[in-house]
């Protein structure tokens, strides 16, 4: 016994061999329970089927978390002060934090973006002032696709501070234009003309609503009808533009003129002779 005793407190350094078996027992038995742990959080996570990108970033949070603390139980181990090494990596995250705070701002929202789901790949979206289909959603960024094949990179924080609007997210669509029609054109014909444009284009549904079509303003020089019609969401736009197609040649069959703002200036000339 005194033998081991000895051989325990023999100092390597500035640590005895004592320490350093306990220290190096400890690890192991951090190590598995680590391992156990993370089997235990990848099962839940499964469960929870949580989005890829949010996964890979909990589970890489939850792994740095747990080696931080064995390294802290291994470290007390050893017989040095757990205490002032946390000040140090206090001081030191500080100071990090405040040099990114710009990439830290954009990490957090791209957790509130997975967490909260506005939009999925493939959805077209318009952010503030930006319009396009979503390619890929990061920690940092989230990528755009516009109509013109650009990629842009907006910051994850920019998203979850400004509106989004989400156009694919719901089945159906409703087209809403608005057209101006001369006064001299009757205004049940008018109305017959656009319902008639609407059953043209075969891509329109009576659902949720039948298609409509009324009076919305009367204006300085014409009159303006509002029409508006349901459609799948993927057939959108081939409908709007089919639409404004098909009223122009509608009201051209029909000779309904579509008035734009013009200006008549009548000239008055006074005969009169002067005495």
């Amino acid at each position: 016994m005194e033998k081991i005793h000895e051989i325990l407190n023999y100092a390597v350094g500035n640590f005895t061999v004592g320490k350093i078996l306990a220290a190096v027992i400890a690890f192991v038995v951090c190590y598995l329970l680590i391992k156990l742990v993370m089997r235990f959080a990848d099962r839940l996570f499964d469960k929870m089927h949580m989005d890829a990108n949010l996964t890979r970033f909990v589970r890489a949070a939850v792994k740095v978390l747990l080696y931080f603390l064995m390294a802290m139980i291994v470290i007390d181990t050893l017989g040095v002060s757990v205490t002032s090494l946390l000040a140090a990596f206090s001081v030191v995250g500080l100071t990090a934090s405040l040099a990114v705070q710009d990439s830290l701002s954009n990490l957090a929202g791209g957790v509130v973006l997975l967490v909260t789901k506005p939009f999925k790949l493939g959805d077209y979206v318009q952010i503030d002032d930006i319009s396009g289909t979503v390619k890929v959603i990061g920690l940092i960024h989230t990528r755009i696709a516009t109509v013109d094949n650009k990629l842009i990179y907006v910051p994850n924080s920019k998203i979850v501070a400004t509106k989004v609007t989400n156009f694919t997210t719901q089945e159906n669509r409703r087209v809403d234009l608005e057209i101006s029609a001369s006064y001299d054109a009757p205004i049940a014909l008018v109305r017959e003309s656009l319902l008639a444009s609407v059953a043209a284009v075969d891509k329109f549904l009576d659902t949720p609503d039948k298609p409509f079509a009324a009076v919305l303003s009367y204006d300085d020089s014409s009159i303006r009808y509002i029409v508006r019609a349901w459609v799948k969401t993927e057939d959108y736009w081939p409908a709007r533009f089919a639409l404004l197609e098909q009223i122009k040649t509608d009201f051209d069959k029909r000779n309904i003129e579509m008035t734009y703002n013009h200006l008549n200036v009548h000239m008055v000339t006074n005969n009169a002779q002067e005495d």
